[in-house]
């Protein structure tokens, strides 16, 4: 294939030494065009890859003078080989992690009593949330908000407690041999940011920079005065700002390029997209492929439904199988196996050490929540999907899943699908937009539908793009009758 304007630009202007950052739109051959600048240089480069996968697809489509790597991988040979034995130490309780630091004994914040195993579980998630970030030291900033805690007062009293044997864990994941927490690779990766590495390179590439952690960001950002950098991926699918992922594209010192001529998808599907690319106040705007029919319309038998939600995607999956499909869930289902479980621990009585339920202690309360309190909105789908269909059919249909190469049909939410394509696809109904006030004015006029804001237009770009033959709007159909969702 011969590249095309846009791809010969980024080869010249990586050529000629300069730092780079290429917003890489759906299906532009983003991996096409990082082989094609690697090919035309011998200075010796680093790519690093946002998962080992990618690593090594691309380690088979770069010449040898590039090493293709993760960050964790790179941190790994540098220090975290150091860790080695602590790494395979076995699994353990978080409440017995904590009772070892110190956490011995209930709290009460507010209305809430916070038991030893959730203070325990919150201490740990504040580690990992440190980890992903850039700072130095554990801060009130990294302990996790809790469901039933939101309140600015109530998360600062929990921070406060939080915070002293969060560091304390923290110190004694610094002991190479032996310890009390068990040690993961993200413990490694944060040593080794910390300890400020030269990464031996004459440039690096970063891949999927739209979903750069803080801590893989610092690293690269500081090779800047030894190496070229050149970053490339897409900031309308950067949707993973609330796990710490961060856009480290817009506000890049160096040359902005582009690549917006998709080979995925067809005019018809391009225009969709840029009305979300519109909305998402994206950086570009997508050309389809006029050799490439993709349509817009119903689609009886789809290949894909991609969901917003976990707990929508377990819907899709139990109606699939209920009409006899064979069903394939992106990602497996463990996750959801174990929230069922949580679920069925609050139906019998039993607290949970679900992080996102630990706080509960009966369902009745979880109905409750979910049904009064604004931040439990989100948790109304699982609270009526577990009261429609039981927790036990739920576990049954996780058990009754089928491996994606013998499917009918592949459910994904629109988070896995990322990086995926199918010929059929159809977007969920989980992506309505149920939450708008039509409540109206004291003249009876309807009230308007909420904004649509930069997060959404993000997550249905990557949803109506994972499409190659035909997409069902489906869910996000709603689009054509909100006063925003016209092209500009």
């Amino acid at each position: 294939m011969n590249p095309t304007d846009e791809q010969t630009a980024a080869a010249d202007t990586f050529a000629a030494g300069g730092h780079l950052a290429v917003q890489a739109g759906a299906g532009t051959g983003k991996t096409t065009t990082l082989a094609l600048l690697a090919r035309t240089t011998k200075r010796r480069g680093r790519y690093l890859a946002y998962n080992r996968a990618i690593a090594q697809d691309a380690a088979a489509r770069f010449p040898k003078n590039i090493l293709c790597k993760t960050a964790h991988a790179l941190a790994y040979a540098d220090i975290g080989h150091r860790y080695t034995r602590r790494l395979n130490a076995p699994r353990r309780p978080a409440w017995q992690t904590g009772q070892a630091l110190g956490l011995t004994k209930a709290i009460r914040i507010g209305d809430r009593d916070i038991t030893q195993k959730a203070l325990s579980n919150a201490t740990l998630r504040t580690v990992t949330r440190f980890c992903q970030t850039a700072n130095d030291k554990i801060t009130r900033h990294h302990v996790p908000r809790l469901r039933g805690l939101e309140d600015d007062d109530l998360h600062t009293q929990l921070a406060a407690h939080i915070v002293p044997f969060a560091r304390k864990a923290w110190a004694d994941l610094q002991h190479p041999d032996d310890g009390t927490v068990r040690f993961d690779h993200d413990h490694y990766l944060k040593i080794w940011a910390l300890s400020q590495p030269r990464i031996d390179a004459d440039f690096l590439l970063l891949d999927e920079a739209q979903d750069t952690n803080p801590v893989v960001e610092q690293v690269f950002l500081a090779q800047r005065d030894h190496a070229q950098l050149v970053m490339v991926g897409d900031s309308a699918q950067a949707i993973y700002h609330w796990r710490g992922a961060k856009d480290v594209m817009t506000g890049f010192d160096g040359t902005q390029l582009a690549l917006s001529q998709s080979f995925r998808f067809g005019p018809d599907l391009a225009e969709e997209a840029n009305r979300w690319l519109h909305l998402a106040n994206a950086p570009i705007r997508l050309t389809g492929a006029p050799t490439v029919p993709t349509e817009l319309g119903p689609v009886a038998r789809p290949n894909a439904v991609l969901c917003r939600t976990n707990t929508g995607a377990m819907a899709q999956v139990m109606a699939l199988m209920a009409v006899g499909s064979s069903v394939a869930l992106a990602g497996g289902g463990d996750s959801l196996r174990t929230l069922a479980l949580a679920a069925r621990d609050l139906k019998q009585g039993r607290r949970t050490h679900h992080p996102e339920l630990i706080l509960f202690p009966s369902w009745g309360d979880l109905q409750d929540y979910a049904d009064h309190d604004p931040a439990g909105r989100d948790l109304q789908a699982l609270v009526h999907l577990v009261d429609t269909h039981g927790t036990d059919a739920i576990l049954a249909a996780v058990d009754h899943l089928t491996p994606e190469p013998h499917a009918q049909v592949t459910v994904s939410t629109a988070h896995k699908a990322k990086g995926r394509e199918w010929p059929h696809v159809l977007i969920a109904d989980d992506f309505n937009r149920t939450h708008d006030n039509h409540s109206g004015d004291h003249a009876g006029n309807p009230a308007p539908p909420d904004p649509i804001d930069d997060a959404e237009a993000r997550l249905a770009y990557v949803a109506v793009t994972r499409t190659s033959q035909r997409l069902d709007l489906g869910g996000l159909s709603w689009i054509h009758d909100h006063p925003d969702g016209g092209h500009p």
